[in-house]
């Protein structure tokens, strides 16, 4: 895993890649630091980083669009498959080296609150928890941007892709609060749901019988619940988009109350998205 770790960290500095991002995401800091703490007299850090969580729209994409699509596009990722390790070290080891490209600029913004506090009074323990959650933010969403990149050849669908999925889960609320609260919109809502899942399962399977079941198994769980208890679904969809919505995991971290369920939710975001992208990769290891 080290191995895959320190070729895919040295390949991004060897490329423009790495250097982008970590110039973008700086500056793009920078603007708004200048902005709001020094221009505008705002002492807290943490809302600085409130307002950037867009650039991760832009940022996540140029970071993660390479790593899958370009290994199939240029035909290497039999390589991958040949060393004498799992489908997961290697996916491990590009997820670590993009994080840890990640990390850099990270880094150089903890250096930000030292420097505000010579011009007033600075909270670190909610500058710095709210850094913490940034990146902790960061990396599931660079689990996700890794997702999409395999499944496609193309860097450029990979981009995206990633791009559309995050612009949604940044609207999440928007999105949720256009759902009727009816329970028959719900119960429509997680039917789509369900279909979505059996589209990705055959995607992993390519078995049409185990997609089917697994679709009409859903569906059919779900009438029944309704038919028990349809007053139970009214609003639940929409609710259920709110509770998810990833980002706004984040702001619930930059208040200096150190969330535990926030954390944990986006680590196992990140998780499953890792997940994800074994079980592609593997896929495509047997086809």
């Amino acid at each position: 895993m080290f191995s895959i770790f320190k070729r895919e960290f040295k390949s991004y500095f060897t490329s423009v890649t790495g250097c982008i991002f970590i110039a973008f995401l700086l500056c793009f800091t920078g603007i708004y630091v200048t902005s709001i703490n020094l221009r505008g007299g705002y002492a807290s850090f943490e809302y600085v980083l409130s307002n950037i969580i867009i650039v991760f729209l832009l940022i996540v994409p140029l970071l993660t669009m390479r790593s899958f699509a370009e290994e199939k596009h240029t035909k290497t990722d039999q390589l991958l498959y040949s060393l004498p390790m799992s489908v997961t070290e290697v996916v491990l080891g590009k997820y670590l080296a993009m994080l840890a490209v990640f990390a850099i600029p990270v880094l150089i913004m903890a250096v930000y609150p030292v420097i505000l506090s010579a011009f007033g009074y600075m909270a670190y323990k909610s500058a710095y928890l709210a850094l913490f959650a940034f990146f902790i933010l960061g990396a599931a969403l660079i689990a996700l941007g890794m997702f999409m990149s395999s499944l496609t050849e193309s860097q450029v669908i990979a981009a995206v892709i990633s791009f559309g999925a995050l612009l949604l889960m940044y609207m999440m609320n928007g999105v949720a609060s256009l759902i009727p609260a009816s329970a028959v919109a719900s119960l429509l809502c997680f039917c789509v749901l369900a279909l979505l899942v059996g589209l990705i399962l055959y995607s992993f399977t390519k078995n049409y019988a185990v997609s089917i079941g697994v679709f009409c198994l859903l569906v059919a769980g779900l009438i029944v619940f309704y038919l028990i208890d349809s007053s139970s679904f009214a609003g639940l969809f929409g609710s259920l988009l709110t509770y998810l919505a990833v980002f706004d995991r984040f702001t619930e971290l930059t208040g200096g109350i150190f969330d535990v369920t926030a954390i944990v939710y986006l680590i196992t975001f990140a998780v499953f998205f890792i997940y994800l992208t074994v079980q592609s990769v593997e896929k495509r290891r047997w086809s």
